[in-house]
């Protein structure tokens, strides 16, 4: 189910769309579960995100510069493969947390 969703967020708002699926597991695993804290923790984090990633896609290949969904989506493609096995693995038994 997750790789569909994922699947239909990509194609309609493009690889930036992985910071919106990748940043709040990330800010929950921090902070924990409370709503409270994730939302605005993980609205803040995602911005940071794509300025750092604007910056390094800007420098990294200077003078060219180039797109920052080819770095969201070298971050979001293994994150989400990541969070998939994961939860394969929760839902079969085979352990881990």
């Amino acid at each position: 189910m997750l790789g569909l969703v994922t699947g239909v967020l990509v194609a309609a708002c493009g690889p930036i769309g992985f910071v919106g699926l990748m940043l709040p597991h990330i800010v929950r695993l921090a902070v924990g579960g409370d709503h409270r804290r994730v939302l605005p923790t993980a609205a803040l984090g995602g911005a940071v995100f794509l300025v750092w990633a604007d910056v390094a896609a800007r420098v990294v290949s200077a003078p060219m510069e180039i797109p920052v969904v080819v770095l969201t989506a070298l971050c979001g493609g293994p994150f989400s493969l990541w969070l998939m096995r994961r939860d394969a693995r929760r839902t079969t038994g085979q352990g881990g947390p």
